[in-house]
């Protein structure tokens, strides 16, 4: 099965239509994700691709070898829906030469077909050249030698065994059902990236990176009225082993509902989701109008992706997305003035392809550079977007920022978001505390459905749970609950956040950009943050 060719996830229920990712690569047994490849092999063909590529006049050439393994176990109330296990495995050579870019790729690792890749990734170069300006512009970068970077995971998730995973699923669903809910589909979905990259620059680079998304769909049914309500899990996809679901006492946080921080008790998420579909049926309808919004990490995380993420990328900025993805409205004479107002003083948002236990934690990029932590928004101020080697001089900079990536071997790699986070409040504040600071407001937990322009200005989010609080308490819950606002509004009604004891990650597999698209799995962290006067609207669909 080649890399286009999609397996998708079929007789799943609602699962299918909710997962952001098909299944990419050949059916496997799941013994086959253990097995090691070894890396004087991978070598050796990194190699083959380097010299053919220079021998045909490459200036420059960086190969990647990729593995990508992917589990997903799925289950509705009482029954397993699929279990489905997939490896991808394969060579893909970048190179420049006569100034421009030429990719190839090929799933035969025998030496020739090896080098024929690199050869006509080399004829591809020369073409492209031919229609180009000016040539290629990369940022220096020192080869590493061989080194190698692993996820920092305690169990390996592919090493458990599939009855368990089967059991803790059947459990969840049970839960939920025994507390209410009519229907649930849970999942867990493992991903396990083994690349190794290669370039003339003298880097051979071997990672090990480990992802896992543990997630449900609940339903309850009104049985007088037909009505229904739904409540997806709280879950955030991790950078993280099996360890993720191993929940200890210090992780579990007071709120209106049961959350948790660094780890994630799907068990106890069942049981209050069942529970809270049921009360969301009986809730009251909002009243539209302008609120003092409290926002869980849940919640903000999707709104940090939309409203921060994508303009920051400076190849929306420059417009070479602009027939699929959409520009940014931070524009680069924004940057330049650096004096541009993207919020209050109390705003600061950082990148970060470090961070232990997100999703886009690597050591290196795919173009071999070593990946670190620098601002975005600082005191509230536009200071830097997110950059790869052919752009970082435009910034002036005189390296890259580390934000190449690619979703497969078969894929060319180009610039895709880091992890962006919100930095917490300096000072000694809980959730209560921010709550008791609202006369009127409301209490957002969870992401639900969004919609944003393709500049990332003009936006609205809904969500989970949401919990209206007057004067300085909660009062109940609502439905029916979306707000509206722009990016720059929004992030100037900052009114203060939750110290770091409150700070979570969220995050998402399927972070899609590019033609073809590509997927990026990317985290977003905040403590809980309050935004004060936010326009809120009634979704709620009137008949008659």
């Amino acid at each position: 099965m080649k890399r286009r060719d999609f397996v998708y996830l079929t007789g799943m229920g609602a699962a299918a239509t909710m997962l952001p990712i098909p299944i990419v690569g050949n059916p496997i047994a799941p013994e086959r994700a253990l097995e090691a490849i070894d890396p004087a092999m991978k070598k050796r063909m990194a190699d083959v691709a380097l010299n053919a590529g220079r021998s045909k006049g490459a200036t420059y050439v960086d190969v990647r070898i990729g593995r990508y393994l992917n589990q997903f176990v799925v289950t509705r109330e009482d029954k397993v829906q699929n279990i489905v296990n997939t490896e991808s495995f394969g060579l893909g050579v970048r190179v420049i030469a006569n100034g421009g870019w030429g990719f190839a790729a090929t799933d035969k690792l025998d030496t020739d077909s090896v080098a024929k890749a690199a050869e006509a990734a080399v004829a591809i170069a020369k073409e492209n050249s031919r229609l180009l300006s000016k040539p290629v512009q990369l940022a220096p970068q020192k080869g590493h030698g061989e080194v190698s970077w692993k996820a920092p995971i305690v169990k390996n998730a592919f090493e458990v065994p599939i009855k368990e995973k089967v059991d803790l699923l059947l459990g969840v669903n049970a839960a939920a059902m025994k507390e209410g809910a009519n229907y649930i589909t849970s999942l867990l979905f493992l991903v396990n990236e083994q690349k190794y990259f290669a370039s003339t620059d003298g880097s051979y680079i071997d990672q090990d990176i480990h992802r896992i998304w543990p997630a449900f769909f609940i339903t309850k049914i009104d049985a007088t009225t037909g009505k229904f309500e739904t409540r997806n899990s709280l879950s955030a996809p991790m950078g993280m082993g099996y360890e993720y679901l191993d929940v200890r006492p210090e992780d579990k946080i007071k709120s209106v509902t049961t959350l948790y921080k660094g780890r994630y008790d799907m068990l106890e998420d069942a049981k209050a989701g069942g529970r809270q579909a049921g009360e969301k049926i009986a809730a009251k309808s909002v009243e539209a109008g302008k609120y003092d919004l409290i926002l869980d990490p849940s919640h903000l995380w999707l709104t940090i992706h939309e409203s921060v993420g994508h303009p920051t990328e400076l190849d929306r900025v420059l417009g070479y997305e602009a027939n699929f993805a959409g520009t940014s409205f931070l524009t680069l004479d924004k940057w330049q003035s650096k004096k541009f107002n993207f919020g209050n003083n109390l705003v600061n948002l950082v990148a970060d392809k470090t961070q232990v236990g997100s999703l886009g934690a690597v050591g290196y990029d795919d173009e071999g550079v070593r990946c670190g932590k620098w601002d975005l928004i600082k005191d509230g101020i536009l200071v830097n977007y997110q950059t790869i080697r052919d752009q970082a001089h435009i910034l002036g900079l005189d390296a890259s920022q580390g934000c190449c990536y690619a979703d497969n071997w078969s894929s060319v790699q180009f610039q895709r978001m880091p992890n962006v986070s919100l930095q917490p409040g300096k000072e000694k504040k809980s959730v209560d505390d921010l709550i008791k600071g609202v006369e009127k407001g409301i209490y957002i937990i969870g992401d639900g459905s969004f919609s944003i322009d393709q500049q990332r200005y003009n936006f609205q989010f809904g969500g989970q749970l949401f919990y209206e609080i007057k004067n300085g308490q909660i009062a109940g819950m609502l439905k029916d609950v979306a707000y509206q606002s722009n990016t720059q509004e929004f992030w100037n009604a900052c009114g203060g956040m939750a110290d770091e004891s409150d700070y979570r990650l969220g995050g998402a597999f399927g972070d899609g950009k590019g033609q073809p698209p590509q997927s990026n799995a990317v985290s977003h962290g905040s403590s809980t943050t309050r935004f004060n006067g936010v326009n809120v609207i009634n979704t709620a669909r009137k008949i008659g």
